[in-house]
């Protein structure tokens, strides 16, 4: 860069959520040694003042990218953004490091090690800031079928949710049955209500969803693309028994002699060769266990 001061660093106190823990000053001036740099200090960098501020030192001090040292990027990064192309500079020419929650709300009973992280954390961002390169925004198209791997509790309210929104959903469960961790609890912290009662619905309402389909005993073994192109080959397991023809009504079990450990509840009981995870397993569909099955067929 010439010698000349390009970066500018502004470290952020965030009031005493920072500042009450991190010496400020500390990082302001161990970051003013590093070639290149112009740092300072400001008590909200978020602030109506402190978005100016940065405006007025990126034209005095003729930055060309800027480093924010302050709270987690998920919360302003597209302000600041924003606030670099008011000053004339491209919006990804940003850097941050994130001092609040990764270090000064982490670390208030040792703030010396503290303002130790919070100084390489931002030497971090200011190495990350000298390899940025003006980029620029495209569109792409977009396919907006959604695929959710995983039927326990967290997907099944994903996949309902996005199906509500009018996506098509294909959700893989890689068991025989959707429900995951919490069909197998007898009830749910802190209210200590019923966890089939509440699974179980949302459970149904997923099989007769019409934009959720519903893709049981598979995983996927392989995935490729980017976002809104996803190529996903999934690899579906036999149940040996007819889904479309299966009833639910467990005559097969009836008949079945073999009798192993039920994994379900972790062994303490027995489930047939050919079984049903549990009374209220989505689909509603037996399934023959080939490594437990003697091949009897005396339901027939």
């Amino acid at each position: 860069m010439n010698g000349e001061k390009k970066i500018g660093v502004f470290v952020c106190h965030c009031g005493h959520n920072i500042a009450g823990v991190v010496d400020v000053k500390a990082v302001v001036d161990e970051i003013s040694k590093l070639p290149d740099v112009y740092c300072m200090d400001y008590v909200y960098v978020c602030s109506e003042a402190g978005l100016n501020l940065i405006k007025e030192k990126i034209a005095e001090e003729k930055l060309d990218r800027v480093v924010v040292a302050a709270c987690t990027p998920k919360l302003h990064e597209k302000l600041f953004q924003k606030t670099l192309e008011e000053a004339g500079l491209n919006r990804y020419m940003l850097s941050q490091a994130n001092i609040r929650e990764q270090c000064s709300w982490v670390h208030k009973a040792n703030p010396r090690k503290a303002t130790l992280k919070a100084i390489d954390l931002t030497k971090m961002a200011v190495a990350k800031a000298r390899l940025l390169r003006e980029q620029s925004r495209v569109k792409v198209p977009v396919k907006k079928d959604v695929l959710v791997v995983g039927g326990g509790i967290a997907g099944i309210v994903a996949a309902l949710n996005l199906a509500d929104l009018g996506h098509k959903v294909y959700l893989v469960e890689k068991k025989p049955s959707i429900g995951g961790h919490m069909a197998m609890l007898d009830k749910v912290f802190p209210t200590r209500d019923c966890s089939i009662c509440i699974l179980g619905p949302l459970m149904a309402e997923v099989a007769r969803h019409p934009n959720i389909e519903l893709i049981t005993y598979a995983e996927v073994t392989r995935a490729s693309g980017w976002i809104g192109n996803f190529d996903v080959e999934i690899k579906k397991y036999p149940r040996f028994i007819k889904e479309n023809e299966c009833t639910g009504c467990g005559v097969c079990a009836e008949y079945c002699p073999v009798e192993v450990p039920n994994e379900f509840d972790q062994g303490l009981g027995t489930r047939k060769a050919v079984y049903l995870p549990f009374p209220q397993a989505v689909p509603l569909v037996y399934t023959i266990d080939p490594e437990h099955c003697i091949g009897c067929r005396t339901w027939e």
